[in-house]
């Protein structure tokens, strides 16, 4: 069967907070022989683990890399990539993702208000321009 696996899904998969859910979601995973994992489901996934959980970056990273690993997963890679590279510097992964696809859609410049989100997408060689 070809799933798409929502955020809380892949959760309850690596959480194990909820042992009922955990179950039923890695059952899933596991019987499911194509598993989309669409860019935003990442995003909310990094949100939850970081804000929701506290979970560090190194950890969160890992977690991704480890479902970018198995050979059902399918997701955009080039765009994750993008935001792992960010989170790994120590930024949101969001904000990499948001980067790298506005560049994909012809845009030449980040804007922000975030100064910590441009200050990192510079460091990184990208073009950003903080807005103020």
């Amino acid at each position: 069967m070809k799933i798409v696996a929502d955020t809380n899904v892949l959760l309850r998969d690596a959480l194990h907070d909820d042992p009922g859910q955990a179950r039923l979601a890695a059952q899933a995973l596991r019987s499911a022989n194509l598993i989309a994992i669409p860019v935003a489901v990442l995003c909310e996934f990094v949100w939850v683990l970081r804000q929701g959980y506290g979970k560090p970056p190194a950890e969160v990273s890992a977690a991704i890399r480890a479902l970018l690993n198995s050979d059902t997963v399918v997701t955009n890679s080039p765009v994750v990539e993008a935001g792992l590279e960010t989170l790994d510097a120590g930024g949101d992964f969001a904000d990499g993702v948001i980067a790298h696809e506005g560049a994909w859609l012809g845009a030449e410049e980040f804007v922000s208000f975030d100064k910590q989100a441009v200050k990192l997408l510079k460091s990184q060689g990208k073009r950003a321009r903080l807005l103020s």
